[in-house]
């Protein structure tokens, strides 16, 4: 079978070529490179997504929180003498800068802050050790001269409460025989003073130690911190972040303790009115002063105090509630006027949040937490505040 003109495998013929690609131009100049090169939109669209960071689960999540939350009780010997160190670093840090301002150095101006501020403690405990060891002996003896008047008070209650319990003892027909009372017995071991002594000497010259050295080289140890950072940008807004936090938590921590010393001056100034001595006066004022930094349960343990010591120095009814009824006005007119016109708004928190942290801080650690819970709470609302996606949370803190 002879084969078609158009066959391919005809012996005559050859495939057809393929198309030629684009030569260069004549003049030298390189060809042109493909188009989506210099694209950036292109490069991202063909460049592969990220993947998504996984979340944490809600179980992982609640964990983690329970275990922070042991850890800072369990480690409150290590944790509460560096929460303390910071807070009265954070007192000084204005008054530090205020003297570098006039070219005195800084380790002589924490120096100084430090001398001056535990000079002016042992002076003010040295007023206030006679009284308070008076009233801890006068207190046994005047409450025994007390129980018969709140005795009087409260005797109609517990007769309604003896009629209620007889009637309901009627009524479910029960014995009317006294139950067996348990009395327990403790015995006092006195090591225990002999060790915890040592403890508390040694907590006092931990935070006396790291309050100076955050004063002289907390700034040192920021720009060291600063210095692990990659980028120059990302340094230079954490190195504006930290120092506008740093000024306004100082700032807030400095006006409110000179807000509550004369909260507390004013009230040793009214006690003394009204005839209390002013070793006592003063007693009283510190205790008032230091109180006011626990918001709501600080008063409230304050007019308990105030009360009781108003029926232990005086005998009519209306000098008794005096001292109570100053002390809650002092602390009105303070919380209600004065502080919010000198804070701002900015610095207001939510009450409920507020209990809550008070809640929180004195379970964790007690009588120091109470104080501290203000205070931790600000900067808190203020970190977040400063944080870019955060401020959401700052919000709800107040």
């Amino acid at each position: 079978m002879s084969a078609t003109p158009h066959d391919p495998v005809d012996e005559g013929t050859s495939p057809p070529p393929l198309p030629a690609a684009p030569s260069a131009p004549a003049t030298g100049e390189p060809a042109a490179a493909p188009a989506i090169a210099d694209d950036p939109a292109a490069d991202a669209a063909a460049r592969p997504a990220p993947r998504p960071r996984p979340r944490a689960s809600t179980a992982l999540l609640v964990l983690a929180t329970l275990a922070a939350g042991f850890t800072l009780w369990a480690a409150q010997g290590l944790v509460l003498p560096v929460l303390l160190a910071m807070f009265f670093a954070l007192v000084g840090n204005p008054i530090i800068r205020l003297l570098q301002r006039i070219y005195v150095p800084r380790f002589v101006s924490a120096l100084l802050v430090l001398v001056l501020g535990i000079a002016g403690t042992v002076a003010l405990g040295q007023q206030l050790v006679a009284p308070a060891a008076e009233w801890v002996r006068q207190v046994p003896r005047e409450m025994r001269d007390l129980a018969p008047k709140l005795r009087n008070l409260v005797k109609p209650v517990q007769e309604a409460n003896k009629a209620a319990e007889n009637i309901a003892r009627a009524a479910g027909g029960e014995n009317t025989a006294k139950p067996v009372q348990v009395v327990r017995t403790e015995v006092n071991d006195p090591y225990k003073a002999l060790t915890a002594t040592p403890r508390m000497i040694a907590a006092v010259l931990a935070v006396v130690l790291l309050t100076f050295f955050f004063m002289v080289y907390g700034q040192g140890l920021q720009r060291n911190a600063l210095a692990l950072l990659p980028g120059r940008q990302q340094k230079r807004l954490t190195v504006e972040i930290l120092q506008s936090i740093e000024h306004e938590i100082s700032r807030y921590v400095l006006t409110i303790s000179i807000i509550n010393a004369l909260v507390g001056l004013a009230f040793a100034g009214a006690l003394y009115w009204l005839g209390v001595p002013l070793d006592e006066a003063l007693l009283w004022g510190t205790m008032a002063a230091i109180l006011n930094f626990a918001p709501y349960v600080g008063p409230l343990i304050g007019i308990m105090i105030m009360l009781l010591m108003g029926f232990v120095a005086f005998d009519d009814v209306w000098h008794s509630v005096l001292p109570a009824a100053i002390y809650l006005g002092l602390h009105t007119l303070e919380g209600q006027i004065v502080t919010p016109i000198v804070l701002g708004a900015r610095m207001a928190l939510s009450p409920l949040v507020l209990i809550l942290a008070l809640m929180l801080c004195g379970w964790l650690w007690g009588i120091v937490g109470l104080l501290l819970a203000v205070p931790l709470l600000v900067c808190t609302k203020i970190v977040l505040s400063k944080i870019e996606g955060l401020e959401g949370w700052a919000k709800l803190l107040g």
